[in-house]
């Protein structure tokens, strides 16, 4: 059975490996193992150990701590009244969850400096209409 760490981990795991672009079989192989275990981490399914937690951080090219960040945040929300900050970065973890998200990440870093630059203006400027708006 699955806790909340697990399936943390899990949710971390899944979300770098699609911002990296990569499908669980390429990631399993880099590492030696077949892709169904990296389905089961990923689910929370199963646990994944120190040794291959260490593995996982090296082919992802993350700190093994990176799988555990924003665990504080979900202990607190599912075991103490929720505050805005909390809200905050709960829906920020969610939102780059989403591949729509993923997907305007890897197109927005593909661009030179002087487009990018110019399409967060115009998403800057979008938001202020927005807000003005309501």
């Amino acid at each position: 059975m699955a806790n909340e760490i697990d399936l943390h981990v899990g949710k971390r795991l899944r979300r770098r490996r699609r911002l990296l672009g990569l499908t669980q079989q390429q990631l399993a192989e880099s590492i030696g193992i077949r892709f169904q275990q990296i389905q089961k981490y990923e689910c929370g399914a199963n646990r994944v150990t120190a040794s291959r937690l260490y593995e996982l951080s090296v082919s992802l090219n993350v700190p093994v701590g990176y799988f555990f960040e924003g665990l504080q945040t979900v202990a607190e929300a599912a075991g103490t009244p929720a505050n805005v900050a909390n809200d905050r970065e709960l829906i920020a973890a969610d939102v780059l969850s989403q591949k729509e998200t993923l997907e305007l990440i890897r197109a927005y870093y593909k661009l030179g400096e002087r487009p990018r630059r110019r399409l967060l203006d115009l998403a800057k400027a979008l938001q202020d209409e927005n807000t003005d708006a309501a």
